[in-house]
């Protein structure tokens, strides 16, 4: 085996209910603000919940042409979008004929997506209903299927390395990117555009998950609904948008002069083996997935100073990983900074690990930690330092960031502060 190389961030591309654009989510974050509202794009009177973190000042046009754009689903827009503001801020350079340009085989785009084009297939099926399924529009299929968006990706940036999708519920950005992380690690890719979308904000989306009792039901306060670690959370509210990292070769990225935000350090999945939405007892699962991604970071629990956890707001998940945090930090667990930036962004599922790593780089490069806001009343269960409500100015030097998912999928990401 080659021996490993180091991988940075250079680019980051958020879009969630905070806005579109990584400064603006990023400044919406430490300021504690909500994404979450009333749902706008559509209404249905028999569903009890009506409120999500939609992203409501995304204009398609100012990034697809909108013909090409008609022929794409909602979370495609938001991965080609998350991509272009990633490649913007990291000028990385693809092709020969380009100052120290990565040759284009050289270059990976690795983004999914939990559920992919779910509006699509809702109106798609409305229409074949009413009309005919022979009056389907050539387009569905390209619409639904979630290897489109990294597809279309690695067209627009002539990125003709590995092109694929996870799928993996509320790990799979997440994964997207530890396992970019790893393909440049080893050699495989110098390059990549990583990361993951999601837009199931729709009537059978909402409809799914409340039928699971899954979902909050306080539509009366939409702001303060997603609470993470509080003794009042009821479910997590959803939420959508994308987000994308590019990822690089630490010495290629020296030698174009490209600015590093983080250093990408450890990575780690496995599966729970235990039910099919319920996570194992005190997260047996995640407490093994952040044991493995500190080895493979080479740290000790003690060189982590903060964790962009899961913490959805649903009642068992954030009381198990905050019993998993305290098995697997020990006595450190009390002196780490722990938040969940959830509760102002909504859960983006399939792009929640994708925006969290960025979160997660920024706190690092930027030296403040963003806040868990709607903390009122404090959980004797969930005893942690969840950076209640107010950001903190601190500089860490390594941050873990936690995702997992139905059917028990975990992944964990480690980052350090850059240094050279």
């Amino acid at each position: 085996m080659s021996t490993p190389r180091r991988v940075v961030i250079t680019g980051t591309g958020l879009i969630t209910a905070l806005g579109t654009g990584t400064e603006k989510c990023w400044q919406a974050a430490i300021n504690g603000q909500s994404g979450i509202a009333k749902i706008t794009a559509w209404e249905d009177p028999k569903l009890k919940v009506n409120i999500a973190g939609e992203v409501k000042d995304f204009v398609v046009e100012d990034f697809i042409e909108r013909r090409e754009a008609r022929r794409m689903d909602r979370f495609c827009h938001f991965a080609i979008a998350a991509a272009e503001l990633a490649m913007k801020e990291a000028g990385t350079p693809i092709g020969a004929d380009k100052p120290n340009g990565y040759e284009p085989e050289r270059v990976g785009v690795i983004v999914g997506s939990g559920i992919g084009g779910l509006a699509s297939l809702e109106d798609s099926h409305k229409n074949a209903l009413e009309k005919g399924f022979d009056r389907l529009s050539p387009f569905f299929i390209l619409r639904m299927i979630v290897n489109m968006a990294p597809g279309r990706i690695s067209m627009r940036y002539n990125a003709r390395g590995p092109n694929w999708s996870p799928v993996s519920a509320c790990s799979t950005s997440a994964h997207a990117i530890g396992e970019a992380w790893k393909s440049i690690r080893y050699g495989e890719m110098d390059a990549a555009i990583a990361g993951g979308a999601e837009a199931a904000i729709t009537p059978l989306g909402i409809g799914g998950f409340e039928s699971m009792h899954a979902l909050s039901t306080r539509v009366d306060d939409a702001a303060t609904a997603s609470r993470p670690f509080d003794k009042d959370r009821d479910g997590f509210v959803m939420g959508e948008g994308a987000g994308i990292v590019v990822l690089e070769e630490l010495e290629h990225a020296k030698k174009r002069g490209a600015k590093i935000i983080a250093e990408l350090v450890g990575y780690a999945a496995n599966s729970d083996a235990h039910h099919e939405t319920a996570p194992a007892p005190e997260h047996e699962g995640a407490q093994r997935c952040m044991r493995l991604a500190l080895q493979s970071a080479g740290m000790q629990p003690s060189d982590i100073g903060y964790i962009n956890a899961h913490g959805t707001s649903t009642p068992f998940n954030d009381l198990h990983e905050s019993k998993a945090i305290r098995r697997v930090f020990g006595d450190h667990a009390s002196k780490l900074m722990v938040s969940s930036t959830k509760s102002m962004t909504g859960h983006m599922l399939g792009a929640a690990g994708g925006a969290e790593a960025v979160f997660s780089a920024l706190a690092l490069s930027r030296g403040i930690i963003p806040p868990t806001i709607n903390q009122f009343t404090k959980d004797p269960e969930c005893d942690l330092d969840y950076v209640p409500n107010k950001a903190r100015e601190v500089r860490v030097d390594a941050a873990m960031s936690n995702s997992f998912g139905f059917g028990g999928t975990n992944a964990v990401l480690v980052l350090k502060r850059y240094r050279d």
